[in-house]
């Protein structure tokens, strides 16, 4: 999964850094598609994560009375600290799709106001010439 997005967020931040514009409303809704998707991920392994910190917790109470329980809380802890840190990286990626996001949403709205300014000048390049082929 690590792959996974860290890969996708090269891929936009390679699309905004490009200046390549075309289908922008198109990027923009598979982008929320896909944060969506990162965020259901996010969630699960949150869940996980935490159920494997309540039955580390678990097993190091029972250790207290049977010695061979201190064994499997190890090992869940160590299970733990991975999943906090696959968690970590997960939570910051993310965040960073969230960057990526308020990005394309200002290259959008420049990209707007540029195709308006075009539009008022061709309108009015069209005006001047059709004055001046008439005179």
């Amino acid at each position: 999964m690590k792959k996974y997005l860290y890969d996708y967020i090269a891929q936009i931040d390679e699309i905004i850094k490009s200046g390549n514009y075309n289908n922008l409303e198109k990027i923009k809704e598979e982008h929320l598609i896909k944060i969506k998707f990162f965020q259901h991920e996010r969630l699960i392994h949150l869940i996980i994560t935490l159920f494997y910190c309540v039955f580390m917790l678990i097993f190091f109470a029972i250790s207290s009375l049977f010695l061979g329980f201190l064994i499997i809380a190890f090992i869940l802890l160590i299970f733990v600290l991975f999943y906090i840190v696959h968690y970590f990286r997960l939570e910051n990626g993310v965040q960073y799709l969230y960057v990526q996001y308020d990005k394309l949403n200002q290259l959008d709205n420049q990209n707007t106001k540029i195709t308006f300014i075009n539009s008022l000048t061709s309108k009015f390049i069209d005006k001047l010439l059709d004055r001046f082929n008439e005179r």
